[in-house]
Order: structure tokens, then C-alpha cells, then sequence
């Protein structure tokens, strides 16, 4: 029996870059090779919008007075975000015509989350920051159309950099501060805050997994209870993750709300 260890790679972000499905081109941009195909991660995202729609879809075809449990299912989410997400943020004036894009923004993403803990998935889709920037760009675009609309360019920008109640030499540190947080830095802090969850907790999953398992397999005797330990971690970091695939996905739509409520509301 050969004694040839191998040694143990610890998992990184490299394990993230997945190969196109099916292979595919390459091409060189800014000295940097990249592959041109379509992605797991992509795939999954059509996979989602799919999935969403078809459920809610069926859930109210039928709508009936006495709903049964699809319809019933179907109606509880919706009323989850119309009113946690939409009516308390927004307000009742204005989050009606808000809550189907928070509706299909929230379950889009729970289930992009989700796909991370599902077998034969078990890949994080917003673990590709690529993904998030995209999100957080049309979130930017419409908070930003929204205030626009209603208070007039030059309008929301002055709501949004200068502070109501302050004046004097402070405002000419306070302008530019106000204008990057609330215009430049908004989207950035959105995408990151979810594209960095989903990255280190399957990043987590990935160690505990495979370290276990090369404690176990690879190493002595002696190193076994620790492999165990490693996989009874993995398991409970496992159901963790379902936690904050639901957070992440909470947070990420309830801070969309607020910017909107922000960018209706007349003082800043």
C-alpha cells in the first residue's frame, strides 16, 4: 500500500469560476484571458426567473374565494413583501406600483440563495459578483428615475446631497460626503453586502467539507475525530446558510424599499 500523501488545497475564489457549460472561446481583455460561454451560474438565473414565475403563476390561476394551499402559499408570500417590504417602507401611498418589483426582486434572489444548499446544485448564483453588480445597477436606476421623476433633476440631487437644517462652511464637507453615500456608493455597498455573504459561507461549506474528508482519508488515526468534527460543522453551517440565504435576500429587497422611500420623500 503506497504511503504518498497528498496535500491538502485549501478552497478559494478560484473555485468559483466555473467553466462554460459545454465548453467555450477565449479572448484576452485588459491582459487577462477570459472565457466566452454560457455558465452555470447563468444558467441558474434563467432557472430561477423560470421557477418564480411558474409558481406564482399556477399559485394564482385559479384564485378562489376559499383559496386551496397553492393559492394560499401563494398569496401569504405575496402579502409577506407587500406589506413588510412595501407598505411599512414605502408607504401606503406610494408601494403598490413598487410591490411587484420587490415581490419578484425578493424571490428571485431567495431562490439564486437557495440553489447554494440544493443537491446537484449546491453553487451560490450571487457568489459571481458579476451577478449582484447587476442587480444593484437596475435597483440604482429605478430608486433614482423614481426621485428624479417626481422632484426634477436638479431637485433630487440637491435632496439627496445637501442636509435639511444645515448650512455654512460645514456643507462644503457635507455636499460631496452626502452625494457619494446616497448616489455613487449605494450600489456598491448593496451588491457587496450580498455578494460577500454568499462567497464566504460556501466558502466555508467547501473547507469543512473537504477538510473533513482529508482528515479522515488522507491523515492518521488520530486525525479522524477532527475530521468528524469537521463534518459535524459542516452540517451545522449548512443550515446556518439557510438563514442567511433568507436574510440576504430580506436585506438586499428592504434596503431597495427604503432608497425608494427615500427618493419620494420630500426631505432628506
Amino acid at each position: 500500500m503506497s504511503n504518498i500523501r497528498t496535500e491538502f488545497t485549501p478552497p478559494g475564489p478560484a473555485d468559483f469560476d466555473l467553466p462554460p457549460v459545454g465548453g467555450g472561446s477565449t479572448f484576452e481583455f485588459m491582459g487577462q484571458e477570459m472565457v466566452l460561454g454560457v455558465t452555470k451560474p447563468m444558467l441558474q438565473l434563467v432557472l430561477a426567473a423560470v421557477l418564480v414565475f411558474g409558481f406564482f403563476y399556477i399559485a394564482a390561476r385559479k384564485r378562489e374565494l376559499v383559496p386551496g394551499k397553492l393559492q394560499f402559499v401563494g398569496e401569504e408570500a405575496y402579502s409577506f413583501v407587500r406589506n413588510s417590504m412595501g407598505r411599512d417602507i414605502i408607504g401606503s401611498h406610494d408601494f403598490m406600483r413598487f410591490t411587484p418589483y420587490l415581490f419578484a426582486l425578493f424571490f428571485f434572489i431567495l431562490l439564486n440563495n437557495l440553489f447554494a444548499s440544493i443537491p446537484f446544485l449546491q453553487f451560490p448564483t450571487f457568489s459571481r459578483s458579476g451577478m449582484v453588480y447587476g442587480l444593484a445597477a437596475m435597483s440604482w436606476v429605478i430608486y433614482n428615475a423614481v426621485g428624479m421623476k417626481k422632484h426634477g433633476v436638479l431637485g433630487y440631487l440637491k435632496l439627496q446631497s445637501v442636509p435639511s437644517g444645515v448650512g455654512g462652511p460645514i456643507l462644503l464637507l457635507l455636499i460631496p460626503l452626502e452625494f457619494l453615500s446616497n448616489i455613487i456608493v449605494r450600489p456598491v455597498t448593496l451588491a457587496l453586502r450580498l455578494f460577500a455573504n454568499m462567497l464566504a459561507g460556501h466558502l466555508l461549506l467547501i473547507l469543512f467539507a473537504l477538510g473533513g474528508e482529508y482528515l479522515i482519508l488522507e491523515m492518521s488515526v488520530a486525525y479522524a475525530p477532527v475530521g468528524i468534527l469537521a463534518w459535524v460543522l459542516f452540517i451545522a453551517i449548512a443550515f446556518l446558510e439557510l438563514l442567511v440565504q433568507f436574510l440576504q435576500a430580506y436585506v438586499f429587497v428592504l434596503l431597495n424599499a427604503m432608497y425608494i422611500q427615500g427618493a419620494l420623500a420630500d426631505e432628506h
